[in-house]
This record gives C-alpha cells, structure tokens and sequence, in this order.
C-alpha cells in the first residue's frame, strides 16, 4: 500500500488504539473489541482499513483470527519522516 492510505488509517484515533493494543502484542478480533465502546462490525471496519494499509498482519488458528502489528511499514514511515526533516546540523 502506498504512503497516503498509510497515513488515511493512522488518522483515526481508533485505529491508533488498536495498533497500540496490538504493540504488546497479538491479540484476537474479540479480544480487541472488548477493549471498545463500539460495535464488533466497526471494529472490523477498522482493522479491514489497518490491514488494507498493511499495518496489521491477521492468522486464523481455528474459528479465530489473530492480529499483530507489521513494524516494517512502521519503519518505512519513521524513515520517510526523518528524511522529509532534514539534516539538523548547521
């Protein structure tokens, strides 16, 4: 996925949340819906757009679906950031 569909899923303050549930690691669909205010369709709305951006990787064991974050996109972000900031020495 490209940089502004990247940057389109980290706009939204729920989606931040769930990336930073999931830095501690994976977690099922459920047990991230439980962490919310908000209908299981939604969040999977949401982690559609995360994986649609390559954010999240999900794996099925059984009837459920874990997800994790993928930091190599995470990575390329923080390395696209700095580069667009420029060298700070005189």
């Amino acid at each position: 996925m490209g940089l502004q569909a990247t940057l389109k899923a980290l706009a939204d303050p729920t989606r931040r949340e769930i990336l930073n549930l999931l830095k501690k690691g994976r977690l099922s669909a459920g047990e991230i819906t439980s962490r919310f205010s908000i209908t299981g369709a939604a969040i999977s709305r949401h982690l559609s757009v995360l994986k649609e951006a390559d954010l999240i990787r999900d794996h099925r064991e059984g009837k459920f679906i874990y997800y994790e974050l993928n930091t190599s996109v995470l990575e390329e972000i923080l390395m696209w950031l700095t580069a667009l900031k420029g060298d700070e020495e005189p």
